[in-house]
């Protein structure tokens, strides 16, 4: 498996950001590239575009917590940061999948399960959850699947 380009273009980001002083983008680029390292050697084996996509929505999905937390906590300072580290590791994620796209995933998952009521919608999740990889909200998609399923 050669190098993943994901990977090294992070390199390459942080040494421009660390030529333009650029400390905040920095300082995400070297968490991201922190976090990629360690799941590397979680699994033994260079991490591929698709993996360092996952660990970078990881990070960004923290982001997201963070600033919901600093929000609560009146911290518009950590906010800000938070959020700019945010839009630093967002190229990084996987692209989310639309609505529509979202819809026809669930059409298929249910067509595929032979789905038809509330109690068969761990399997219509399932489905459609190992299709998406991490480019939808669990959340938001059980909430659909729950309305097509009359839950």
């Amino acid at each position: 498996m050669g190098e993943s380009t994901l990977k090294a273009k992070v390199q390459r980001e942080m040494h421009q950001s660390l030529k333009a002083g650029d400390k905040i983008r920095l300082g995400a680029l070297r968490m991201l590239s922190a976090a990629i390292t360690n799941r590397e050697k979680e699994v033994r084996h260079e991490l591929s575009d698709d993996e360092v996509r996952e660990v970078a929505l990881r990070e960004v999905k923290r982001r997201t917590e963070s600033i919901e937390a600093f929000e609560k906590g009146g911290r518009a300072d950590l906010v800000q940061k938070e959020t700019t580290e945010r839009e630093v590791l967002n190229p990084y994620a996987p692209v989310p999948l639309s609505d529509a796209e979202v819809d026809a995933l669930i059409d298929e998952a249910i067509a595929a399960t032979g789905a038809t009521g509330p109690d068969e919608m761990g399997k219509v999740m399932g489905f459609v959850m190992g299709k998406a990889k991490g480019k939808v909200d669990g959340t938001a998609v059980q909430a659909r699947v729950r309305a097509r399923l009359g839950a």
